[in-house]
């Protein structure tokens, strides 16, 4: 079943359930890593290694490289990606830093700035 998160991207709850939610008023320093999604709606300086994906919410600042299946991006990101599915840059959404995917999609409004890799 699909629904509308807060950051704007459709989610759906499957095998892996919901995931982890990084509330607004959270800062994590460091690495994070696992294999459920993750949906950052705080703040995370550091590195996202994780086997799922990984939704960065609209008032979310990352600061962090990220090696995920799947990055949806509607909040502001700093850092290197590294997707082995696809990247989504939503319509509000700011990523500053290089790109390794097969898919990129970037909407209406949104903002990028880098380079890509798309040959993986």
């Amino acid at each position: 079943m699909a629904t509308t998160s807060s950051s704007g991207f459709a989610r759906t709850s499957g095998a892996s359930g919901t995931g982890t939610v990084l509330g607004a008023e959270l800062t994590v320093e460091g690495e994070i890593s696992g294999n459920e999604p993750l949906q950052v709606e705080g703040t995370v300086k550091g590195r996202i290694a994780v086997t799922d994906t990984v939704t960065i919410g609209a008032g979310a600042v990352v600061e962090a490289d990220l090696e995920v299946r799947e990055a949806k991006v509607a909040g502001a990101l700093t850092g290197n990606v590294s997707a082995s599915e696809r990247v989504e840059v939503g319509t509000e959404g700011r990523l500053i830093g290089d790109v390794r995917s097969p898919r990129l999609l970037i909407a209406e409004g949104a903002s990028f700035k880098g380079h890509v890799d798309m040959d993986v």
